[in-house]
């Protein structure tokens, strides 16, 4: 509750981003991050299929008529309800992303992007191999967060949006590795 809480109107300022991105029978991945969250919340009934690890996120998109919602299966961490583990990994090696919507929970140009825990980790790394595009959501507040497991590069990712200008040194390396900023 605390997290869905915090930072509502950056969360609803990247989704917004977000949606420029969408395209009517694609297939979407989000995970289970809050800023996602925000997006499924504000996400057309347009016909999409949406794989999500957020069963509150599944939840969301139950109350739209048209997308095609499937959850990826796995263990689910009681602190971020975020679905994890093998069952994950496997289910998310069987299927095609166009686009993936990942949350960041931390950001820097060294380390790159970072979240808290090796599931969530693993997860975001294989969605990030198996998508066409991948995009980052990042508040400002992750850009000065650094958390122990990196998943992607700056030079691994397609787009980044923020709420935002970014600072200085995340511009840079954005920049440096051909990454879009929205």
């Amino acid at each position: 509750e605390v997290r869905i809480g915090a930072n509502n109107a950056c969360k609803r300022t990247i989704a917004q981003k977000a949606m420029e991105l969408l395209q009517p029978h694609s297939s979407i991945f989000l995970d289970a991050s809050t800023t996602n969250l925000a997006l499924a919340r504000c996400l057309p009934d347009i016909n999409l299929n949406i794989f999500t690890t957020g069963p509150s996120i599944a939840l969301e998109l139950c109350k739209l008529n048209n997308p095609v919602v499937t959850m990826c299966c796995g263990t689910i961490n009681r602190n971020n309800l975020a679905l994890s583990g093998q069952n994950t990994l496997e289910m998310l090696d069987k299927i095609n992303i166009d686009i993936a919507f990942i949350g960041v929970s931390g950001c820097s140009p060294d380390a790159g992007f970072t979240c808290g825990t090796e599931g969530d980790m693993l997860v975001k790394r294989q969605v990030i191999r198996k998508a066409r595009t991948s995009v980052m959501l990042c508040d400002q507040q992750k850009f000065s967060r650094l958390m122990p497991y990196t998943f992607a590069s700056f030079d691994e990712v397609d787009y980044l949006l923020s709420d935002s200008a970014l600072p200085e040194a995340i511009l840079a390396a954005a920049q440096q590795s051909g990454v879009k900023i929205l």
